[in-house]
């Protein structure tokens, strides 16, 4: 409880310092200096994070694709394997009944 008292303590107070250092020009300067350093990290940051999400939809569009593909590819050979059963049960049908 106690440390919370203090940050809220340091929080009004730097708001405080912030509104007499805002009232100066130079102060005012200062912290504009500041808010657009701010602005800049924040713009790049935002930049990189829809960079990476850019490539990660890319690599799971791949992914997808290729699981498409592949079940493709499954569902054919199933498909010719249960086309070559019936063939071979119906050869082995017809030798019997001759």
């Amino acid at each position: 409880m106690k440390n919370l008292l203090w940050f809220a303590l340091g929080l009004a107070g730097g708001f405080v310092a912030a509104h007499y250092v805002n009232k100066d020009p130079r102060g005012h300067e200062l912290l504009a200096e500041v808010d657009a350093r701010i602005s800049q990290f924040t713009d790049r940051i935002a930049d990189a994070y829809r960079e990476q999400e850019a490539r990660i939809v890319g690599i799971v569009e791949d992914a997808v694709d290729s699981a498409s593909a592949t079940v493709d590819a499954v569902t054919e050979a199933v498909t010719d394997a249960a086309g070559d059963a019936a063939d071979a049960a119906k050869d082995t049908a017809k030798k019997l009944t001759d």
